[in-house]
């Protein structure tokens, strides 16, 4: 893989952490705002509390699409680790269609779901829930892409660690 390839990904990817830092600052603001209202002039605010939990729904399903690489993932790996490379390279290649089948047969009915939620706003903030809940489509796409990525590289017998996406924690952070 070419040297300009990973460095384009590395650098998406730390913008991709900075993002999830910032929602995690965020969330971390909101929630010692929802406290000092509540508890040291109780009174208390449901905006915070709504930012909050929207702020967790968003870094969760951000970090997994973008963050997480597949070496950090948890996973029941003793069999996978116990079996030869081309065992493992079978199980990847299932895997990977498996889950390719699985998002995309479910993809159309997510689309047509988040985009039927327009219709409702959140309780404080007004925020329309296709907008609150689209980041499970950006996150379906992003799975999408890559276990694509992952089911090419496994089929051409490559170790998908050389994904810029997934690439080692001794690279250069700016």
């Amino acid at each position: 893989m070419s040297d300009r390839i990973r460095m384009i990904g590395a650098w998406l990817h730390r913008r991709a952490e900075n993002i999830a830092a910032l929602m995690l600052a965020i969330m971390f603001g909101a929630f010692i705002v929802q406290v000092a209202f509540r508890y040291l002039l109780n009174f208390p605010i449901g905006g915070a509390s709504e930012l909050t939990i929207i702020m967790w729904l968003w870094i969760v399903l951000w970090g997994a699409a973008f963050v997480l690489r597949e070496r950090d993932e948890i996973r029941f790996d003793i069999v996978y680790s116990a079996v030869p490379a081309k065992v493992r390279r079978v199980m990847t290649v299932l895997s990977a269609l498996a889950l390719l089948f699985l998002y995309g047969v479910s993809f159309p009915a997510t689309w047509d779901f988040v985009t039927f939620m327009k219709i409702q706003d959140t309780s404080y903030l007004d925020i329309r829930f296709d907008w609150l809940f689209s980041i499970y489509l950006i996150f379906a796409v992003a799975i999408l892409v890559r276990y694509v990525w992952i089911l090419i590289t496994a089929l051409r017998g490559q170790n998908t660690s050389e994904n810029p996406a997934h690439l080692s924690d001794t690279d250069t952070h700016s």
